[in-house]
This record gives structure tokens, sequence and C-alpha cells, in this order.
């Protein structure tokens, strides 16, 4: 059934300025069957808090497409009550916009076609050759069976195309026969129609909408200014025992008294590790790691037979508040699965046009994309990676925790998702950015005693490879299309793998 939400009224809540204090969540929740729930009303009040500081400028422009019939000069021209298997948008000026995407109005329904932009940069005469969309999105996505993936907000999208700032768009969507057909079973445990006969007239989904978004222009803080210089800098002493325990960490940044609450609470979630407000998370050194290990598992006695030797050294990572998120997008409270056994890693198909000094913006118009637009709870994946091998916080809820996301359908449960900013299929990924991906999953994964080198089993939630319910073997560090029949993490990234996994195994001591 065709569920169509409205996402411009998605989220007007009022958000309090009170300062929620740390959150002192143990590495891992207890085991459970069942995914838990932390909502950041539970949060111990802190201080009054001064007024909190405006949320980072940023808009979503939704503009319903309309019939096409392409002229002769190869550009789209409107024809009203025409029947024609063509939807868009003649050129058009509109508000300034870096991200576009388009979306419809059932999530079950596959876009079977080609999706085309062409766009102006802002204040420029010229416009942009045609550039194809990556209309395979929904392998993208929350498990079947969970309150994100049954939202009526929730809708079927394209990838999202980074452009870059501009002020014009064109967009022409041309359906294959046999379109608007389910995705294949993709979204496996609902109830799907049957796939039109070949030769049936080529249709769309209903409800197209091209999707623009501005992602907002922060002002560059030290976070997003190290990133132009990419990720190394000096290692700092790992935290003291009982520093997760208190309920205003000790070095507390000046910013943290402006955050709101949405906001205090996502860095409160790493309050392990650094002081609430922190826009980076700092490297460490191996032995640095090791004691950081022993330190949060003492916290939680049911962690203790956990700690391992076999850890790699902390990343520096880019928090939430470092690439500037607005807490207010998305949905209040953090989703946890038990454990991770597994990295999945994916590319964004969004583009390789972005700077490093763009990747903070371009992950704040995905984030914006997959809760505004396609009404998800927040950003699907768990860390994102840029080309020069900065790695950033993604998920709220934090970054030693096992943070369910909405990354790889079927298989988000005792899981994590890592995607790498661009589109692989043909281009190589930069040295950089597979060394990252060694570095974060040597670490992260050797928190819950996973050999990054291994082979692991996870059940399927359901998708169009493995039924509902199968256990499958698979690899800790495995690519999107090894849990789902997707090109996800495209060719030339998934070709690296083995070296991450051989390096990641290293850097553990393996």
């Amino acid at each position: 059934m065709s569920r169509i939400g409205d996402m411009r009224g998605l989220l007007a809540s009022s958000i309090g300025v009170t300062c929620a204090a740390a959150l002192a969540l143990p590495l891992s929740p207890p085991a459970a069957a069942a995914p838990r729930t932390v909502s950041a009303s539970a949060l111990p009040p802190g201080d009054a808090a001064a007024p909190a500081a405006p949320d980072l400028p940023g808009s979503t422009q939704s503009l319903p497409l309309v019939p096409l019939a392409p002229d002769h000069r190869g550009s789209t021209t409107r024809t009203p009550g025409a029947l024609t298997k063509d939807q868009g948008l003649p050129r058009r000026d509109v508000h300034r916009f870096s991200l576009v995407g388009v979306v419809w109005d059932d999530p079950d329904a596959e876009l079977r076609g080609r999706v085309q932009v062409r766009t102006r940069a802002a204040g420029a005469r010229a416009w942009s050759g045609w550039r194809d969309v990556d209309t395979h999105y929904g392998d993208h996505g929350a498990d079947p069976g969970t309150a994100e993936y049954a939202s009526v907000r929730v809708r079927g999208a394209t990838a999202p195309l980074w452009v870059g700032d501009s002020d014009g768009v064109e967009v022409r969507v041309h359906a294959e026969s046999g379109a608007h057909g389910p995705a294949s079973a993709q979204r496996a445990g609902r109830s799907l129609r049957a796939v039109p006969p070949a030769g049936s007239r080529p249709r769309l989904p209903s409800g197209l909408r091209l999707e623009l978004v501005d992602p907002g222009r922060a002002k560059p803080g030290p976070a997003v200014a190290a990133a132009r210089s990419g990720p190394r800098h000096a290692p700092v002493a790992a935290p003291r025992a009982g520093a997760a325990k208190s309920r205003t960490p000790r070095g507390t940044s000046d910013a943290a008294v402006r955050l709101t609450a949405a906001a205090a609470a996502a860095s409160s979630a790493n309050a392990d590790l650094v002081p609430l407000g922190a826009t980076v998370i700092p490297a460490l050194t191996r032995r640095q790691t090791v004691d950081e290990l022993r330190t949060l598992a003492a916290a939680d006695p049911a962690q203790r037979q956990r700690a391992t030797p076999y850890i790699g050294p902390r990343p520096r990572i880019v928090t939430r508040l470092g690439w500037g998120a607005s807490e207010t997008l998305r949905e209040k409270g953090f989703v946890y699965t038990s454990k991770v056994k597994a990295a999945f890693v994916h590319h964004t198909a969004s583009g390789n046009t972005y700077t490093c000094a763009q990747a903070p913006s371009v992950i704040r118009g995905i984030y914006r994309y997959h809760v505004k637009s396609m009404g998800w709870r927040d950003i699907g994946y768990n860390f994102l990676v840029d080309k020069c091998g900065n790695i950033y916080e993604g998920r709220a809820g934090g970054v030693t925790k096992p943070v369910r996301g909405a990354h790889t359908l079927g298989f988000n449960t005792d899981s994590m998702g890592i995607a790498v900013l661009g589109t692989y299929g043909t281009t190589e990924p930069a040295a950089a950015a597979v060394t990252a991906i060694a570095r974060l999953t040597a670490w992260k994964l050797g928190l819950f005693g996973a050999n990054p080198s291994g082979k692991t089993y996870l059940t399927s939630g359901g998708g169009n490879l493995y039924r509902k319910g199968k256990k499958v073997r698979l690899n800790v560090i495995s690519g999107h299309r090894d849990g789902f029949a997707t090109e996800c993490p495209g060719r030339q990234l998934y070709g690296k793998l083995g070296t991450a996994r051989t390096n990641a195994a290293r850097y553990q001591g393996r």
C-alpha cells in the first residue's frame, strides 16, 4: 500500500533550552533480543543554559514533477495533461541549493528508468551537462519490522547527488518498460504487487518530487579547518576512570552552554570520550586505546570479559557538532542493537566533485535528505569517510555504542554502516579513504572483540538476497552488495575491501 507522508511538516516540535548533562551509557547495552531506545528526556537535568544558539541555516525545496516532452534542442518542455512516460521540470531559477534527489510516495515502488539533472552554478550563466542520478537507493534503509521502516513518513527515493552551490535546475525522468513495479522484493515484509508484464506501458511512481537541499553555510570551525589539512594530529591522553559518570564532564567547552537540548543529548552520548560540546574526538595511540577500553569496560561489569588486546588505535573522529548537524531535524532519542559483529561499507553515490573542505556540507545535505525528504529518523550511516581520510560520526547515539543504523536493508542488527562520500563504480577510491576504513574498523570492531579479517553470522531481516530469519555467513568487513543485490559500494571500492581487512587486522595487532 502506498504511504503518503507530508514531509514538509515533519518536525515542528519545540526544543527547550535546558542543557542536558553527560549521558553515561555503557560501552554496549545489555544483550537483548530487541533493540533499546534511549530517550533524550531521560537525561539528568543540568544547569540552566544560556539562550540556545540557532541551528545552522539550511532548507529543502520540494517541487512536484510534471509531464514533459523533449524539444528540438534536447531540453524539456512541459506538456500539461499529456500522456507521457517522462516527467521532470524545465529550466528554472530556484533558491540556492547544493544537493538534489527525487522522491516519490510509495517506498515499496521502484523507479525503473533514468533520472538526469543539470544545474547552473550560483551567480553563473552557463549550465552544466546532464548528470545521472542513481535510482537504486531502496537497498539503503531500516530493517523490515522496525518502527523506522514502518513509519508513514518514509518515501521512495533516488540517491542524493552533490552538485555544489547552484541556483538553477532542470530535471528529466524517463521510465523504462515495466517501471513502477515493486522494488524486486527489496522491501521484504510488506505486501508487494506483481511485477508488470513485459511490454506494458512504462509508468513512473506516483508523487514524484524534486528535492533541492541547501545544507547551510557553517562558519569553519576547528573540526572543519582540521579536515582541510587532513586527519593528522597529535594524540591525547586517555580519559581518567570515572569521567563518564560526571554530570558535567571536566573541560566542558564554552560552546556546550549554548547547545540546544537535542544537541546536548547527541554530544553527551560521547561523554565517555570527550567533554560536552566537543567537535572532534582525538586519536589515541594503541596503548592509550587499550587503557581506554579497560576503563570503559570497568564502568560496566557485564562488559569486563569483553576487554581484549586486539583493538586498533582510536582514530580521529569529527563529531556531529563538528560537521554541523542540526539536531532538531532528527527524531529524539537513540536506538541501539546488542553488539557490533560486522561493518558494511557503502558509497554515498553522490558524486566525486566535492572538495574535502566541502565534506561537512555534503554530510549535512545527506542528513537533511535522509530525514526531511526520505522520512528516516536520522542519517542512515553510523560513520562517513571523505576522500582525504577524515572520519565523521553519523547516526547519533555515541561512537563507541552499537547504534542501530539504516544502511543495509535486512542487516542493520548487530552491524555498523560506513559510507565513503562519492561514487566508486569506475572511480578508484583515494588511498586515504581506504586507510580510514581500516583504522575505523580496527578500533570499533575491536571494542566488541571482532576480528576484521574473520567471518561472522548475521540473521537476515529480509531482503532480495536472503529471506527473513536466514543466518548468513559474511565477512566481518563486508560490502553492501554482500547482504543485498546492489552495485553499492561500487566495483572499485569493493575491490579495496581485502586491503582494508588485512590492514585493520594488523592495526589490531593480529
